[in-house]
């Protein structure tokens, strides 16, 4: 299995954003120095376990959350990440956004059952 250390770093850095907390902050919540903590938000270093459960302890969420791209059972996390992400919708927008949603699962499911 290989882990894909740029999209750790991204889903480290956006729900960093996303709590509106400087690198800086996060490296010293987590106990590490702020050119590791930014090497690992670019992918330009392999994060160790404990690195990472260290970043998620302090940025509060699971390491699922931050690892979803590399495993295979992670429904649940793009489940949430898509519910948090529609959440500030108006019904319009949660309209626009359900009819596109089928539209790409419809195309999607049709794509893959030709390649297959």
């Amino acid at each position: 299995m290989i882990l894909d250390y740029e999209a750790i770093g991204a889903r480290i850095k956006d729900v960093r954003s996303m709590l509106n907390m400087s690198q800086e902050r996060l490296a010293e919540l987590a106990g590490l120095s702020t050119t590791h903590t930014s090497h690992i938000e670019t992918g330009n270093t392999k994060v160790s376990l404990p690195s990472l459960v260290k970043i998620a302890n302090a940025l509060g969420v699971s390491l699922d959350e931050l690892v979803c791209d590399s495993i295979i059972k992670a429904k649940a996390v793009f489940e949430g990440e898509l519910a948090r992400t529609i959440s500030d919708c108006d019904e319009l927008e949660i309209r626009v956004i359900s009819d596109m949603a089928k539209m790409l699962k419809t195309s999607m499911r049709g794509r893959l059952k030709i390649n297959r």
